[in-house]
Protein backbone atom coordinates (compact mmCIF):
# COMPACT_ATOMS: atom_id res chain seq x y z
CA UNK A 1 0.00 0.00 0.00
CA UNK A 2 1.18 3.58 -1.17
CA UNK A 3 1.86 5.93 1.73
CA UNK A 4 0.68 8.99 1.36
CA UNK A 5 3.73 11.96 1.67
CA UNK A 6 3.55 15.37 2.76
CA UNK A 7 3.54 17.66 -0.64
CA UNK A 8 3.07 20.51 0.37
CA UNK A 9 2.37 23.65 -2.08
CA UNK A 10 2.98 27.43 -2.67
CA UNK A 11 0.48 29.66 -1.30
CA UNK A 12 1.47 32.34 -4.23
CA UNK A 13 1.70 30.47 -7.35
CA UNK A 14 0.77 27.13 -6.41
CA UNK A 15 3.56 24.94 -6.92
CA UNK A 16 4.80 21.61 -4.95
CA UNK A 17 7.36 22.84 -2.31
CA UNK A 18 10.37 21.33 -1.98
CA UNK A 19 12.82 21.08 1.31
CA UNK A 20 15.41 23.96 1.58
CA UNK A 21 17.28 23.35 5.08
CA UNK A 22 15.90 24.23 8.71
CA UNK A 23 15.46 27.15 10.56
CA UNK A 24 17.61 27.97 13.80
CA UNK A 25 14.57 26.06 15.68
CA UNK A 26 14.71 22.73 14.09
CA UNK A 27 11.62 23.13 11.87
CA UNK A 28 11.66 22.43 7.97
CA UNK A 29 11.86 25.27 5.82
CA UNK A 30 9.95 24.68 2.31
CA UNK A 31 10.89 26.95 -1.15
CA UNK A 32 9.49 27.38 -4.38
CA UNK A 33 11.24 26.56 -7.63
CA UNK A 34 8.57 28.85 -9.64
CA UNK A 35 8.31 32.15 -7.65
CA UNK A 36 11.05 31.31 -4.94
CA UNK A 37 8.84 31.90 -1.84
CA UNK A 38 9.91 30.56 1.52
CA UNK A 39 7.91 29.15 4.00
CA UNK A 40 7.55 26.89 7.25
CA UNK A 41 4.61 24.38 7.52
CA UNK A 42 2.97 24.73 10.76
CA UNK A 43 0.14 21.60 12.42
CA UNK A 44 -2.12 24.03 14.23
CA UNK A 45 -3.84 20.52 15.25
CA UNK A 46 -0.79 18.76 16.64
CA UNK A 47 0.89 21.67 18.96
CA UNK A 48 -3.06 21.95 20.60
CA UNK A 49 -3.35 18.18 20.82
CA UNK A 50 0.16 17.99 22.40
CA UNK A 51 -1.02 21.08 24.60
CA UNK A 52 -4.01 19.49 25.40
CA UNK A 53 -2.43 16.13 26.54
CA UNK A 54 0.10 18.08 28.60
CA UNK A 55 -2.76 19.82 30.70
CA UNK A 56 -4.76 16.55 31.40
CA UNK A 57 -1.49 15.08 32.68
CA UNK A 58 -0.91 17.77 35.13
CA UNK A 59 -4.24 18.03 35.63
CA UNK A 60 -5.00 14.04 36.81
CA UNK A 61 -0.82 13.76 37.81
CA UNK A 62 -0.14 16.90 39.53
CA UNK A 63 3.36 18.14 38.88
CA UNK A 64 5.46 21.93 38.60
CA UNK A 65 3.99 23.09 35.85
CA UNK A 66 7.90 24.13 35.06
CA UNK A 67 8.71 20.66 35.15
CA UNK A 68 6.72 20.14 31.80
CA UNK A 69 8.70 22.30 29.78
CA UNK A 70 9.36 26.14 29.89
CA UNK A 71 8.31 27.98 32.59
CA UNK A 72 4.80 27.81 34.55
CA UNK A 73 3.67 31.03 33.00
CA UNK A 74 4.17 29.53 29.32
CA UNK A 75 2.54 25.84 30.59
CA UNK A 76 -0.72 28.50 31.45
CA UNK A 77 -0.47 30.52 28.60
CA UNK A 78 -0.20 27.94 26.09
CA UNK A 79 -2.95 25.60 27.62
CA UNK A 80 -5.62 28.30 28.84
CA UNK A 81 -7.73 27.41 25.81
CA UNK A 82 -8.19 23.43 27.32
CA UNK A 83 -10.10 24.92 30.02
CA UNK A 84 -12.65 25.55 27.32
CA UNK A 85 -13.00 21.49 25.99
CA UNK A 86 -15.89 20.26 28.09
CA UNK A 87 -16.32 16.98 29.31
CA UNK A 88 -19.48 14.92 28.12
CA UNK A 89 -21.30 12.38 30.10
CA UNK A 90 -19.88 8.73 29.86
CA UNK A 91 -21.44 6.28 27.10
CA UNK A 92 -24.55 4.64 28.22
CA UNK A 93 -24.52 0.99 27.63
CA UNK A 94 -27.57 -0.17 28.25
CA UNK A 95 -26.34 -2.78 30.56
CA UNK A 96 -28.54 -3.69 33.36
CA UNK A 97 -26.17 -4.21 36.61
CA UNK A 98 -26.83 -5.85 39.81
CA UNK A 99 -25.55 -2.65 42.19
CA UNK A 100 -25.11 0.58 41.39
CA UNK A 101 -24.15 3.01 44.73
CA UNK A 102 -25.61 6.92 44.63
CA UNK A 103 -23.67 9.51 46.97
CA UNK A 104 -23.90 12.95 47.10
CA UNK A 105 -20.71 15.23 47.40
CA UNK A 106 -20.37 18.59 48.77
CA UNK A 107 -17.48 21.12 47.26
CA UNK A 108 -16.88 24.59 47.08
CA UNK A 109 -20.55 25.10 47.31
CA UNK A 110 -21.69 22.97 44.76
CA UNK A 111 -23.44 19.41 45.53
CA UNK A 112 -21.75 16.59 42.55
CA UNK A 113 -23.96 13.79 42.52
CA UNK A 114 -22.66 10.22 41.43
CA UNK A 115 -23.76 6.84 39.98
CA UNK A 116 -20.75 4.05 40.39
CA UNK A 117 -21.12 0.81 39.56
CA UNK A 118 -18.25 -0.39 41.95
CA UNK A 119 -15.56 0.21 39.33
CA UNK A 120 -16.86 2.68 37.13
CA UNK A 121 -18.35 5.64 37.39
CA UNK A 122 -21.66 5.76 35.21
CA UNK A 123 -22.65 9.54 35.02
CA UNK A 124 -22.85 12.61 37.26
CA UNK A 125 -24.18 15.77 38.04
CA UNK A 126 -24.21 19.09 38.92
CA UNK A 127 -26.61 20.61 41.73
CA UNK A 128 -26.41 23.21 44.29
CA UNK A 129 -28.49 20.25 47.23
CA UNK A 130 -29.62 16.61 46.67
CA UNK A 131 -32.72 17.18 45.70
CA UNK A 132 -35.71 15.48 43.92
CA UNK A 133 -35.02 16.76 40.29
CA UNK A 134 -31.27 16.69 40.86
CA UNK A 135 -31.25 13.30 41.39
CA UNK A 136 -34.17 12.70 38.54
CA UNK A 137 -31.76 14.24 36.36
CA UNK A 138 -28.87 11.70 36.83
CA UNK A 139 -30.85 8.54 37.24
CA UNK A 140 -33.12 9.27 34.10
CA UNK A 141 -29.97 8.57 31.77
CA UNK A 142 -29.16 5.14 33.17
CA UNK A 143 -31.12 1.62 33.33
CA UNK A 144 -32.39 0.88 36.36
CA UNK A 145 -30.33 -1.99 38.37
CA UNK A 146 -31.31 -4.40 40.47
CA UNK A 147 -30.63 -3.28 43.53
CA UNK A 148 -29.46 0.51 44.52
CA UNK A 149 -27.16 1.27 47.67
CA UNK A 150 -27.66 4.99 49.02
CA UNK A 151 -27.32 7.05 51.85
CA UNK A 152 -31.06 7.30 52.98
CA UNK A 153 -31.71 11.00 51.89
CA UNK A 154 -35.28 12.34 50.47
CA UNK A 155 -34.63 13.40 47.26
CA UNK A 156 -32.74 10.28 46.60
CA UNK A 157 -36.05 8.08 48.15
CA UNK A 158 -38.32 10.35 45.65
CA UNK A 159 -36.25 10.03 42.85
CA UNK A 160 -36.01 6.33 43.13
CA UNK A 161 -39.70 5.31 43.43
CA UNK A 162 -40.26 7.67 40.00
CA UNK A 163 -37.26 6.71 38.19
CA UNK A 164 -36.25 3.11 39.19
CA UNK A 165 -39.71 1.55 40.40
CA UNK A 166 -38.23 -1.50 40.32
CA UNK A 167 -35.32 -1.80 41.72
CA UNK A 168 -34.28 -2.90 45.18
CA UNK A 169 -32.88 -0.45 47.69
CA UNK A 170 -30.60 -0.95 50.24
CA UNK A 171 -29.18 1.54 52.83
CA UNK A 172 -25.73 1.82 53.29
CA UNK A 173 -24.65 0.50 57.02
CA UNK A 174 -22.09 2.87 57.66
CA UNK A 175 -24.33 5.84 57.15
CA UNK A 176 -26.62 3.86 58.99
CA UNK A 177 -23.57 3.40 61.91
CA UNK A 178 -23.15 7.49 61.74
CA UNK A 179 -26.45 7.84 62.09
CA UNK A 180 -27.14 6.38 65.83
CA UNK A 181 -23.89 7.58 66.55
CA UNK A 182 -25.33 11.03 66.22
CA UNK A 183 -27.96 10.68 68.08
CA UNK A 184 -26.48 8.42 70.57
CA UNK A 185 -23.09 9.44 70.87
CA UNK A 186 -19.97 6.98 70.87
CA UNK A 187 -20.50 6.75 75.16
CA UNK A 188 -24.37 6.44 75.52
CA UNK A 189 -25.15 7.69 79.49
CA UNK A 190 -28.82 5.37 79.49
CA UNK A 191 -29.05 1.54 79.24
CA UNK A 192 -31.22 1.58 76.08
CA UNK A 193 -28.75 3.39 74.36
CA UNK A 194 -25.80 1.14 75.48
CA UNK A 195 -27.84 -1.97 74.09
CA UNK A 196 -28.70 -0.03 71.19
CA UNK A 197 -25.23 0.81 70.36
CA UNK A 198 -24.06 -2.59 70.87
CA UNK A 199 -26.92 -3.79 68.58
CA UNK A 200 -25.96 -1.40 65.77
CA UNK A 201 -22.11 -2.67 66.10
CA UNK A 202 -23.44 -6.25 65.20
CA UNK A 203 -25.11 -5.09 62.21
CA UNK A 204 -22.28 -4.30 60.74
CA UNK A 205 -20.93 -8.31 61.22
CA UNK A 206 -24.09 -9.68 59.91
CA UNK A 207 -22.84 -12.14 57.04
CA UNK A 208 -25.66 -14.78 55.99
CA UNK A 209 -29.11 -14.53 56.45
CA UNK A 210 -29.53 -16.71 59.33
CA UNK A 211 -27.50 -14.25 61.15
CA UNK A 212 -29.72 -11.58 59.60
CA UNK A 213 -32.68 -13.48 61.58
CA UNK A 214 -31.22 -13.39 64.76
CA UNK A 215 -30.37 -9.97 64.95
CA UNK A 216 -34.01 -9.01 64.25
CA UNK A 217 -34.87 -11.10 66.97
CA UNK A 218 -32.58 -9.69 68.98
CA UNK A 219 -34.18 -6.52 68.35
CA UNK A 220 -37.34 -6.34 68.39
CA UNK A 221 -36.10 -7.86 71.93
CA UNK A 222 -34.86 -4.67 73.08
CA UNK A 223 -37.76 -2.71 71.33
CA UNK A 224 -40.09 -4.61 73.62
CA UNK A 225 -37.88 -4.12 76.87
CA UNK A 226 -37.78 -0.31 76.21
CA UNK A 227 -41.45 0.22 75.18
CA UNK A 228 -42.53 1.75 77.70
CA UNK A 229 -39.64 3.52 78.80
CA UNK A 230 -39.79 5.30 75.35
CA UNK A 231 -43.17 6.82 76.34
CA UNK A 232 -41.54 8.74 79.22
CA UNK A 233 -42.74 12.83 78.95
CA UNK A 234 -41.37 15.94 80.35
CA UNK A 235 -42.95 18.76 80.85
CA UNK A 236 -41.50 22.37 81.40
CA UNK A 237 -41.21 23.28 85.32
CA UNK A 238 -38.94 25.54 87.74
CA UNK A 239 -36.01 23.37 86.87
CA UNK A 240 -36.44 22.39 83.30
CA UNK A 241 -36.85 24.99 80.82
CA UNK A 242 -38.98 24.84 77.75
CA UNK A 243 -37.28 23.87 74.96
CA UNK A 244 -36.73 26.41 72.18
CA UNK A 245 -38.53 23.86 69.60
CA UNK A 246 -41.25 23.10 71.49
CA UNK A 247 -44.54 24.58 70.11
CA UNK A 248 -46.35 27.42 71.13
CA UNK A 249 -49.27 25.43 71.96
CA UNK A 250 -47.63 21.79 73.39
CA UNK A 251 -47.16 21.44 77.11
CA UNK A 252 -44.86 18.50 76.84
CA UNK A 253 -42.54 16.12 75.00
CA UNK A 254 -41.11 12.96 74.75
CA UNK A 255 -38.36 12.62 77.35
CA UNK A 256 -35.76 10.46 75.06
CA UNK A 257 -36.48 11.76 71.92
CA UNK A 258 -32.78 10.89 70.65
CA UNK A 259 -33.71 6.91 71.51
CA UNK A 260 -37.31 7.65 69.42
CA UNK A 261 -35.29 8.90 66.30
CA UNK A 262 -32.93 5.92 66.40
CA UNK A 263 -36.32 3.62 66.88
CA UNK A 264 -37.71 5.02 64.05
CA UNK A 265 -34.91 4.78 61.63
CA UNK A 266 -34.83 1.15 62.59
CA UNK A 267 -38.49 0.43 62.15
CA UNK A 268 -38.62 2.23 58.80
CA UNK A 269 -35.92 -0.26 57.43
CA UNK A 270 -37.41 -3.11 58.48
CA UNK A 271 -40.91 -1.77 56.94
CA UNK A 272 -39.73 -0.70 54.11
CA UNK A 273 -37.20 -4.15 53.75
CA UNK A 274 -33.90 -1.79 53.36
CA UNK A 275 -32.15 -3.09 55.65
CA UNK A 276 -30.86 -7.20 54.36
CA UNK A 277 -31.76 -6.71 50.60
CA UNK A 278 -27.84 -7.40 49.68
CA UNK A 279 -28.03 -10.92 51.10
CA UNK A 280 -31.82 -11.50 49.11
CA UNK A 281 -30.77 -10.87 45.92
CA UNK A 282 -28.34 -13.97 44.05
CA UNK A 283 -26.70 -16.12 45.21
CA UNK A 284 -23.22 -13.90 45.74
CA UNK A 285 -23.81 -11.16 48.35
CA UNK A 286 -23.84 -7.61 46.95
CA UNK A 287 -22.54 -4.39 48.64
CA UNK A 288 -23.96 -2.93 51.51
CA UNK A 289 -22.32 0.48 51.72
CA UNK A 290 -21.01 3.33 49.76
CA UNK A 291 -17.47 2.81 50.84
CA UNK A 292 -16.27 1.79 47.28
CA UNK A 293 -17.87 4.64 46.27
CA UNK A 294 -16.12 7.42 48.99
CA UNK A 295 -12.91 5.64 49.17
CA UNK A 296 -12.81 5.60 44.99
CA UNK A 297 -14.09 8.74 42.97
CA UNK A 298 -15.02 11.02 45.65
CA UNK A 299 -11.92 10.40 47.58
CA UNK A 300 -10.08 11.51 44.05
CA UNK A 301 -11.77 14.93 43.85
CA UNK A 302 -10.90 16.06 47.56
CA UNK A 303 -7.36 15.01 46.40
CA UNK A 304 -7.41 16.99 43.29
CA UNK A 305 -9.00 19.95 44.83
CA UNK A 306 -6.54 19.57 47.66
CA UNK A 307 -3.34 19.89 44.87
CA UNK A 308 -4.91 22.05 43.11
CA UNK A 309 -6.09 24.43 46.02
CA UNK A 310 -7.47 28.20 45.09
CA UNK A 311 -8.62 27.04 41.02
CA UNK A 312 -11.60 29.29 40.20
CA UNK A 313 -14.87 27.68 40.60
CA UNK A 314 -15.56 26.65 37.11
CA UNK A 315 -11.97 25.45 36.22
CA UNK A 316 -11.95 23.35 39.37
CA UNK A 317 -15.60 21.98 37.90
CA UNK A 318 -13.85 21.29 34.74
CA UNK A 319 -10.77 19.59 36.66
CA UNK A 320 -13.46 17.20 38.63
CA UNK A 321 -15.20 15.97 34.95
CA UNK A 322 -12.10 14.98 33.60
CA UNK A 323 -10.96 13.16 36.91
CA UNK A 324 -14.65 11.33 36.21
CA UNK A 325 -13.76 10.83 32.66
CA UNK A 326 -11.03 8.57 33.93
CA UNK A 327 -12.96 6.39 36.12
CA UNK A 328 -15.55 5.34 33.22
CA UNK A 329 -15.67 2.08 31.60
CA UNK A 330 -14.93 3.81 28.08
CA UNK A 331 -13.69 7.45 28.97
CA UNK A 332 -13.62 9.75 25.92
CA UNK A 333 -9.98 10.99 24.30
CA UNK A 334 -9.44 14.11 25.43
CA UNK A 335 -8.87 15.04 21.71
CA UNK A 336 -11.86 14.02 20.11
CA UNK A 337 -13.74 16.58 22.23
CA UNK A 338 -11.99 19.38 20.96
CA UNK A 339 -13.02 22.24 18.74
CA UNK A 340 -10.87 24.30 16.28
CA UNK A 341 -13.62 27.11 17.86
CA UNK A 342 -12.01 26.64 21.91
CA UNK A 343 -8.12 27.10 20.55
CA UNK A 344 -9.01 30.51 18.71
CA UNK A 345 -9.78 33.53 20.90
CA UNK A 346 -12.54 35.52 20.28
CA UNK A 347 -11.77 39.11 18.58
CA UNK A 348 -12.63 42.02 20.28
CA UNK A 349 -13.22 44.86 18.26
CA UNK A 350 -12.68 48.57 19.82
CA UNK A 351 -16.02 50.51 20.33
CA UNK A 352 -15.90 54.31 18.91
CA UNK A 353 -17.73 56.85 19.78
CA UNK A 354 -18.51 59.53 17.28
CA UNK A 355 -18.09 62.74 18.65
CA UNK A 356 -20.00 65.89 17.59
CA UNK A 357 -17.53 68.59 16.73
CA UNK A 358 -17.58 72.22 19.27
CA UNK A 359 -18.12 72.37 22.49
CA UNK A 360 -21.51 71.08 24.12
CA UNK A 361 -24.07 72.27 26.17
CA UNK A 362 -22.31 72.56 29.83
CA UNK A 363 -18.64 71.89 28.66
CA UNK A 364 -17.46 75.02 26.84
CA UNK A 365 -15.16 77.56 29.11
CA UNK A 366 -16.48 79.95 31.54
CA UNK A 367 -14.96 82.21 33.13
CA UNK A 368 -17.92 82.71 35.79
CA UNK A 369 -16.22 78.95 36.75
CA UNK A 370 -13.13 80.76 37.54
CA UNK A 371 -11.39 79.12 34.87
CA UNK A 372 -8.63 81.70 33.52
CA UNK A 373 -5.04 83.40 33.68
CA UNK A 374 -4.85 84.05 37.56
CA UNK A 375 -2.14 87.21 38.34
CA UNK A 376 -1.31 87.67 41.75
CA UNK A 377 0.19 86.50 45.23
CA UNK A 378 -0.43 82.70 45.71
CA UNK A 379 0.74 82.47 48.72
CA UNK A 380 -0.06 83.11 52.52
CA UNK A 381 -1.29 86.59 53.08
CA UNK A 382 0.63 88.18 56.18
CA UNK A 383 -1.02 91.01 58.22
Amino acid sequence: MQVARNHPRCGVCGTKLVKNGTTSAGRTRWRCKACGASTVRSRVDVTRRAQLDRFVGWLLNPSPQCSLGGTGRSFRASTAWCWNVEVPQPTVTGEVLPTVMLDGTYLQGWCLLIAFSGQHVLGWQWCDRESKPAWTALLERLPAPEMVVVDGGLGVAAALSECWPTTQVQRCYFHIFQTITRHLTMNPRLDAGKQLRVLTKALMKVEDLDQARAWIVEYLAWEAQWDQFLKHRSYPGTHKERPAWLGAHQHWWYTHRELRKCRALFRGLLHRNELFTWLTLGNVPLPRTTSPLEGGPNKAIKDLLRVHRGLPEDHARRGIEWLLNTWCQFPHDPWSLAQPHQWTPTKTTRRVIDEPDGPQPGTAFSWEDGNGIQKGWAGRWHT
